[in-house]
């Protein structure tokens, strides 16, 4: 078992700052050490948001399209932005990671062993694969899902993300585009030969089953779960 990284000074760190792929907006990739999501378990958490801009004074006024592109879901988001998301982006206001960008060799001790989301809150596609590649270098895992699979400069991303689909349509167009796919699906709807069930549908963390960490084995099975959380019953009847 690896030596996990321990200082308890150290809350996150910044591993990414450019531009959006969408408007060239200012983001920012944040990676945060300690989870108490009972869904992922204690992975190591990234946060893609805009620099410059509060996550709900982006949501407001669209500027949240930076990070999170012109997502399907957005109006069905399950995302508190104001709480987790809010947190993170006032403590990277007022200084309070540490920059690794230029310091890879801390980075790949503090994650050395670890498992890491891709995006707990924005799109992983909005960072260029080089610079996921580079936090994930010593990490034990990820998991990751991208709404923007159909965009040309995501397509890098096949290898980090599932893609993630509404539809059994779209998730056969996905499939076609060698993406694997991460399906919401209503109750009714049936799974199709190539998916399994979320295993979070029956109690087992995203930390212990990593089964959607991308097409590096593009023979290996998509995904689907039943739509679940507040906005639930709103996906059920958009999709009867």
């Amino acid at each position: 078992m690896a030596n996990f990284f321990r200082d308890e000074n150290v809350r996150g760190f910044i591993f990414y700052k450019g531009k959006s792929p969408i408007d060239n907006a200012p983001i920012v990739g944040i990676a945060t050490l300690e989870s108490k999501n009972g869904k992922t378990g204690n992975m190591i958490q990234t946060w893609i948001l805009r620099e410059d801009m509060h996550p709900l004074a982006a949501r407001a006024t669209g500027a949240d399209r930076a990070y999170c592109g012109d997502c399907p879901m957005h109006a069905e988001c399950y995302i508190e932005w104001g709480k987790a998301p809010a947190n993170v982006w006032k403590t990277f206001a007022r200084g309070g990671y540490m920059d690794l960008r230029r310091k890879p060799a801390l980075m790949r001790r503090i994650v050395m062993g670890r498992m890491v989301r891709l995006g707990a809150a924005g799109d992983p596609a909005m960072i260029p694969l080089q610079y996921w590649l580079r936090l994930l270098e010593t990490a034990e895992g990820w998991t990751g899902y991208t709404h923007q699979w159909r965009e040309p400069w995501a397509q890098p991303m096949r290898e980090l993300c599932m893609s993630s689909v509404e539809t059994a349509a779209d998730a056969d167009i996905a499939r076609a585009m060698g993406w694997r796919t991460f399906r919401v699906k209503t109750k009714a709807q049936p799974i199709a030969k190539h998916e399994i069930e979320c295993p979070a549908d029956k109690g087992r963390q995203c930390i212990a089953c990593g089964a959607c960490d991308g097409a590096l084995k593009p023979s290996a099975a998509s995904v689907v779960i039943v739509v679940h959380g507040p906005k639930a019953k709103a996906f059920e009847k958009a999709h009867a």
